[in-house]
């Protein structure tokens, strides 16, 4: 388990799962000590063939509540853009990281701490979950993805209700609308968080990762370059030998050893 910083820790949770615990009272403010957790944590999963990560909260009304507003007190536009920056840059880190990560969420997930949530690769929540980007009440904007992952999660009239109205969206709410993958009942999303990264975690990382790259090309690329990165994708999977160790597995009856 990780020692510093004491706002980010983590646990083996299973082969090849890592459970990341935020533990920065009183609402988990995405300031720099959860920041700089989140950095030592991947670096920590980096080292340690990490597959899969589910980020949960030990508070009990809280995943994360927004950015770190007593930091942001005397801050001009220079350092402003500096902490957005710093807080951007780790969530883009775990979006591009070669890990799955599942963002167990209770509670509140307001602001920045749903830009975390957004930057996992999949989101479980329970059903006292609410969750939203209320950045206008104070004069900003979603700062740190959030304007470009929402529209790219929920479509972009959606994401305009959230961001524009800084309303709080209740757990139920965020399902129907693909913000949430799972919904579950209250208390139980890092336990289906876990039991769904164990289940990730016994196929090839590499293809997921493939899988992952792909759907998120196809919000970028023309069609027809998005097929050709489909095809390109899938013949690195065979270079990489994946391809040929599943088929060989499918064939032989017995389970793959992957990547």
């Amino acid at each position: 388990m990780s020692a510093t910083p004491s706002a980010v820790t983590w646990k083996p949770a299973s082969d090849g799962v890592l459970l990341v615990t935020l533990s920065n009272g009183p609402a988990n403010a995405v300031g720099p000590p959860i920041i700089d957790g989140l950095a030592a944590m991947l670096d920590h999963a980096a080292a340690n063939q990490i597959k899969v990560v589910v980020i949960e909260s030990a508070l009990e009304r809280f995943f994360a509540a927004g950015a770190d507003i007593k930091h942001m007190g005397d801050v001009n536009a220079t350092t402003f853009t500096a902490y957005g920056d710093s807080m951007r840059a780790v969530f883009d880190r775990l979006a591009g990281s070669e890990l799955i990560s599942i963002a167990a969420i209770e509670g509140l997930a307001l602001g920045g701490g749903l830009e975390l949530t957004m930057a996992c690769t999949m989101r479980v929540g329970g059903a006292d979950a609410k969750v939203g980007l209320p950045e206008v009440k104070l004069g900003l904007i979603p700062g740190a993805g959030g304007t470009q992952r929402l529209p790219r999660l929920v479509g972009r009239g959606r994401a305009l209700d959230m961001m524009i109205t800084a309303r709080q969206v209740p757990a139920d709410e965020a399902s129907a609308i693909g913000l949430l993958d799972r919904l579950v009942p209250a208390g139980q999303a890092t336990e289906t968080a876990l039991e769904l990264a164990a289940e990730i975690a016994r196929h090839s990382l590499p293809a997921q990762l493939a899988v992952v790259r792909c759907a998120d090309a196809a919000f970028d690329l023309p069609l027809t370059e998005g097929f050709q990165f489909e095809i390109d994708q899938e013949q690195e999977l065979f270079e990489k030998g994946e391809a040929q160790e599943g088929i060989a597995a499918f064939i032989g009856k017995r389970a793959p050893t992957f990547a």
